[in-house]
């Protein structure tokens, strides 16, 4: 059996469907994570998905992936702007990597148009909603094969 594509989610991604639906969606983490689950069973391969509001939580857990997992999904939120260190954890990571977001940073506010997460990511999507953790999931499936 495969190794898991790992779907990590950055801060606030937890208030997915209350914060900002107007601009995020109104569909819950809980709802984006069975969308991931969904996808990847179609595709033959298994998730392990998780968020944290934390930094070094989720460097541990690319850490974490670079040794159990396939490929990674990351949607780095907020840290994405500013995170050094998280560039520097996927930068040692040797698998595919796919940036994803629910909106479309390019349309957004200028500081959102730049992330260190693209410094080491495979490719990006965005702009779709939760679908784009859906795509995210086959991008990382296919590029991982």
């Amino acid at each position: 059996m495969s190794k898991p594509i790992y779907v990590l989610s950055g801060p606030n991604l937890n208030l997915l469907g209350v914060r900002e639906p107007e601009i995020y969606g109104k569909d819950t983490l809980e709802d984006v994570r069975l969308l991931c689950e969904a996808r990847a069973s179609a595709l033959g391969r298994t998730i392990v998905f998780r968020q944290s509001n934390h930094e070094g939580q989720l460097i541990d857990w690319i850490q974490e992936a670079r040794e159990h997992g396939s490929a990674m999904v990351i949607n780095p939120a907020g840290y994405g702007h500013t995170s050094v260190a998280i560039l520097d954890a996927l930068k040692a990571v040797d698998l595919p990597i796919v940036e994803c977001h629910l909106s479309n940073p390019a349309a957004r506010e200028s500081f959102r148009r730049h992330t260190y997460v693209s410094l080491a990511a495979t490719g990006v999507v965005s702009g779709f909603g939760a679908a784009s953790y859906a795509l995210a999931v086959e991008a990382a499936a296919g590029l991982s094969a």
